[in-house]
């Protein structure tokens, strides 16, 4: 019987995992229980004895992991507990179990023993530098505002929300455990014991590493979902995610090339977009790419534009985001690839003109004329204003980015128009009345100043009664006709 047909005829999932050790108790095991011959147990004899030992132990004592790794590819290549988590004795991580140097964590560095491309290009991204956090106003919210430092010198609040994410700095104890305080943790930017950043884990689920849930747009969403970046909702909404779930069993997720239009054409993922491969592109581990815009900021920029002016040789903008339309030519005409840009760069263009420069110089000067304090949060405006940016400005931009108009509209700019308007616009008078009591005579002329300067704007003029003929007359006609539609005579 040949070692295939053999297969075939396991009905057990675990019974199978028995016979890939082949060696000590795990192929006694095996050979006992299926009554297979040494002759069928040959071709899983590559295993090392390093990780059958491992794998004779943790068959019984974490059954989920050995059957999860009994499913992945490391299994088809003899890829055992062993190759992955060895460790040299002078690793900070680095324990002695079974007689054998291990480490608990499996760093980017350990996977570029095989994987050293995919590291490189992951060491490049925005994702590798998530957990450099600590000056952030997140961190701040984190660590001060919302929490305190009380778990062992840390908040709570971080450790359990910001860095599950983005990534702690594991810290070992002089015992060798690993810090409670930074571990467990699959953050995608986490700062490992050895030096390299990242977590592989974060995207591509141990033990099994299927490429098929990583390929979902589940996967994404442990991070990018919710009020500040929701792109997993964003994508849920559009015709993107509406035909990724209705078709989803179209989509070849195990493909091993996965290439779009060929190995399917049902629907793209995050994946697809940012990182997998099309005719014309290889696949890339850094997601930033193919990014055009950073739409993280308060004001939004070209993606090289920060590293431009630091001096750095960085992927010019606009080469990345042709790169991205490659992507979008699998499914798409050019003609509508450029429209849509044209659409895009539209909104991020009026959200940054409109609310996002003004609302920052006028934060700005209120700083410089201490008429808010240098403590971050304290006062009302500095909520407002990250709501605006933070949350609002981000979905807006999102939503723009990946085709969902209610995240550009009621999620986004509606709310931006109604924090800017009706919240920061009668906050800003508050603090200029109030610089005046106190005598701040020059910094309450200044925003005073500011403030009726952009209200003047053509933009803004409709807040303060002053829209143009031309252009009241263009709304009225508009209301007369939308009552004759729809309300009843």
């Amino acid at each position: 019987m040949n070692i295939a047909k053999l297969i075939r005829q396991i009905k057990k999932p675990v019974l199978l995992l028995f016979i890939f050790m082949g060696l000590g108790s795990t192929a006694s095991f095996a050979y006992e229980n299926n009554g297979l011959t040494k002759k069928a147990l040959k071709p899983f004899k590559h295993l090392s004895k390093e990780s059958a030992t491992c794998a004779s132990c943790h068959r019984n004592e974490h059954r989920s992991i050995y059957q999860q790794w009994g499913r992945s590819k490391h299994f088809g290549a003899n890829v055992g507990c062993y190759e992955c988590h060895k460790a040299d004795a002078s690793d900070p991580d680095a324990i002695r179990h079974k007689g054998f140097q291990i480490a608990v964590i499996v760093s980017p560095k350990d996977c570029a023993q095989c994987h050293s491309t995919e590291v490189e290009q992951f060491s490049k991204s925005h994702h590798a530098k998530a957990a450099e956090i600590l000056g952030s106003l997140d961190n701040v919210l984190a660590e001060v505002v919302e929490g305190a430092m009380v778990f062992h010198g840390q908040s709570p609040v971080a450790v359990n929300g910001c860095w599950q994410c983005h990534g702690s700095e594991v810290k070992v104890l002089p015992n060798g455990d690993l810090d409670p305080t930074t571990w467990p943790n699959t953050g995608i930017g986490r700062i490992n014991p050895d030096g390299s950043k990242g977590a592989c884990t974060a995207c591509h689920q141990r033990h099994e590493f299927s490429m098929k849930q990583a390929r979902r747009p589940e996967s994404c969403g442990k991070c990018h979902l919710g009020p500040d970046h929701p792109q997993k909702e964003i994508y849920e909404e559009s015709k993107h995610g509406i035909n990724f779930y209705a078709n989803v069993d179209k989509m070849n997720l195990e493909s091993a090339k996965w290439v779009a239009g060929e190995d399917y054409d049902a629907a793209p993922t995050c994946a697809t977009c940012h990182m997998s491969a099309t005719t014309e592109l290889p696949i890339t581990h850094d997601v930033g790419d193919r990014i055009s815009w950073t739409l993280r900021p308060a004001i939004s920029q070209k993606i090289d534009a920060k590293a431009i002016k630091m001096g750095k040789d960085v992927k010019p903008w606009l080469e990345r985001r042709n790169d991205m339309k490659t992507v979008c030519t699998s499914c798409h005409s050019s003609k509508m690839i450029e429209s849509f840009y044209e659409q895009f760069d539209s909104l991020v263009n009026l959200y940054n003109n409109k609310f996002a420069k003004p609302g920052a110089s006028i934060i700005a000067a209120l700083k410089e004329e201490n008429m808010i304090t240098p403590v971050p949060f304290d006062e009302a405006i500095e909520w407002t204003w990250f709501f605006l940016w933070h949350h609002e400005g981000r979905r807006a931009r999102h939503g723009a980015a990946m085709q969902a108009p209610d995240y550009v509209q009621w999620h986004g700019m509606y709310e931006v128009a109604h924090r800017f308007y009706i919240e920061m616009v009668p906050e800003i008078k508050e603090l200029i009345e109030k610089a005046e009591k106190k005598g701040n005579h020059k910094g309450a002329e200044r925003v005073h100043k500011l403030l009726d300067e952009i209200l003047n704007r053509d933009e803004h003029k409709w807040f303060l009664g002053k829209m143009d003929d031309k252009t009241a007359a263009k709304r009225a006609a508009a209301r007369t006709k939308f009552k004759k539609r729809y309300v009843q005579e």
